[in-house]
């Protein structure tokens, strides 16, 4: 991997600033998180340069183990060098693509390990029932859609069709665009979303204990990435990065 102590340092783009770029070094090898916006096209090019760039031996993906397969599916609509983005799968699958020679593993719940953490703190902070159900269904909403992945996977591997599960997010800002434009547009987006959740009171309800929880087994995972020889890049929500990186450097 490049050097340079700072990833954003090594590039003369916009978009690929340190608001969204950590890097951790290690004995064994650098791990660079990335933070992105869902779709956003100042996200998939930060993720397409940078890959481009670095070369990592893996490549950590904020998705649950069982949905890449789909993803890797769509990251074979062309190759590494197309300069176009993979048609779906946005950042995620632009990824795949930007590093064919990379290991890429899916770091997100649902797994075992996550159910296992959350029921233990559920049991131990004694949550009320109102709390625990509300954290079950979001698990289950999780879980269906991480399923739904896999399904169509199958389904695109298997027929001629391309089976998309969910919506894409679309914004005002397009991938023809300036970079300047799109790193403002995205700045702007970022900025906006976090004056939103600053605003709405979290602690103890059912949203922060699968999010934190979640957090804890994303930076358990990336720890065990760490201790393999080899450079690694992360992409991860931006909203996850300045814990990610936080306790992935003490």
């Amino acid at each position: 991997m490049d050097e340079s102590p700072s990833v954003s340092e090594s590039f003369d783009d916009p978009r690929i600033t340190p608001q969204f770029c950590r890097r951790i070094a290690d004995s064994t090898g650098d791990l660079v998180l990335l933070g992105v916006v869902h779709d956003h096209p100042a996200s998939i090019a930060r993720v397409e340069r940078v890959l481009h760039r670095l070369e990592p031996e893996t490549l950590a993906l904020e998705l649950p183990p069982v949905a890449m397969p789909l993803y890797r599916i769509y990251a074979r609509n062309g190759d590494a060098d197309d300069p176009t983005p993979p048609r779906f799968g946005g950042e995620m699958s632009a990824a795949i693509r930007a590093a064919p020679d990379a290991d890429p593993v899916g770091i997100d719940a649902p797994n075992w390990s996550f159910c296992r953490r959350l029921v233990a703190r559920l049991v131990a902070d004694r949550v009320s029932p109102g709390t625990a159900r509300r954290v079950i269904s979001s698990v289950g909403g999780a879980t269906r859609e991480a399923l739904a992945c896999r399904v169509a996977a199958t389904l695109t591997h298997a027929t001629p069709m391309t089976v998309v599960p969910g919506d894409r997010v679309e914004y005002d800002v397009d991938p023809e665009d300036p970079p300047d434009r799109q790193a403002a547009h995205e700045r702007s987006h970022v900025a906006g979303v976090q004056a939103l959740l600053g605003s709405v009171e979290t602690e103890g309800s059912a949203l922060s204990y699968r999010d934190d929880t979640r957090e804890g087994c994303m930076v358990d995972r990336l720890e065990a990435i760490r201790s393999k020889p080899g450079d690694a890049v992360a992409v991860v929500g931006v909203d996850h990065l300045e814990r990610l990186a936080a306790e992935l450097s003490a």
